[in-house]
């Protein structure tokens, strides 16, 4: 999901980093050029499996007469296609998930699943095929952490670092994790230098001199976690460090260092207004 100028100024709230309550043309169409791939286009009057679905779909997903049917494959799946295009999102999922689990061949319903996941993956959707059922992946309260750190008043540069993590992982035509993990630990390292007010100190040393100076309460073993999780993108596949290799990360990895270091920062904004310091 490619944020929109006003997005990246600030103008406007970002809503989702992940398609949650909704479903955009995009991954509506991957979606059916998926069926459309692994089993429509298997058009023949005598292919037997595929005869057997569509009645399923008419006797228990439609619920429908099967009599109702056309009398070729393709009439009924142009009437497929109608609904698939007019329902709502929650209800392609529905269907998706009654195909996954009807057909009578399991390979190609293994091949289905997991060509679904590769479009739900690439289009941002929050959700996944595990074990042949739709399952979110994402949490709303995660979504929500992340949207509170962007939308709350706070000094520059942090808003700068997390925008910037958040349009790196969003980027569906060349996502950079790699990038997108560093921007969301430097928003983190960007608040504590902030607190600490020496804006050249690293976050290990700021975390050090917000303990020390203990004008924030940091519980220790929150900071021992940060710490180690700063420790982590700085050894880890080379995040903060110039490799020839290509860092082995995933958009599971980025996701969780963006709604972990929001959440962080949303904690420390809260804590620093206890205190009396202002961002």
């Amino acid at each position: 999901m490619k944020l929109s100028f006003s997005q990246r100024k600030g103008i406007e709230p970002v809503k989702s980093v992940l398609q949650v309550d909704s479903m955009d043309s995009d991954l509506r169409i991957g979606l059916w050029n998926v069926l459309d791939i692994v089993y429509w286009d298997r058009r023949s009057d005598i292919h037997r499996e595929l005869d057997r679905l569509l009645t399923k779909i008419w006797f228990s997903y439609f619920k429908r007469p099967i009599d109702t049917r056309e009398p070729y494959f393709s009439g009924d799946i142009a009437i497929i296609r109608h609904y698939f295009f007019k329902c709502s999102w929650n209800e392609v999922y529905d269907f998706i998930e009654f195909i996954a689990n009807n057909y009578d061949d399991e390979k190609t319903s293994g091949r289905f699943v997991d060509f679904c996941n590769a479009v739900l993956k690439q289009e941002l959707s929050a959700y996944r095929f595990v074990g042949g059922v739709i399952t979110q992946l994402t949490s709303e309260q995660e979504i929500a952490e992340i949207e509170e750190a962007l939308e709350a008043k706070s000094p520059k540069p942090i808003t700068i670092h997390l925008k910037t993590a958040l349009d790196l992982l969003a980027d569906r035509k060349s996502p950079d994790y790699r990038n997108s993990i560093k921007e969301s630990i430097s928003a983190v390292e960007a608040i504590c230098c902030s607190i600490t007010g020496n804006s050249k100190a690293t976050l290990g040393q700021a975390l050090k001199a917000i303990e020390r100076d203990g004008k924030v309460d940091l519980h220790p073993a929150l900071k021992a976690a940060f710490d180690k999780l700063y420790g982590y993108t700085s050894d880890a596949d080379g995040i903060r460090h110039a490799l020839l290799d290509e860092p082995n990360l995933d958009f599971e990895d980025a996701k969780f260092m963006l709604v972990s270091c929001s959440a962080f920062i949303n904690y420390l904004r809260e804590k620093s207004s206890k205190a009396g310091i202002e961002l």
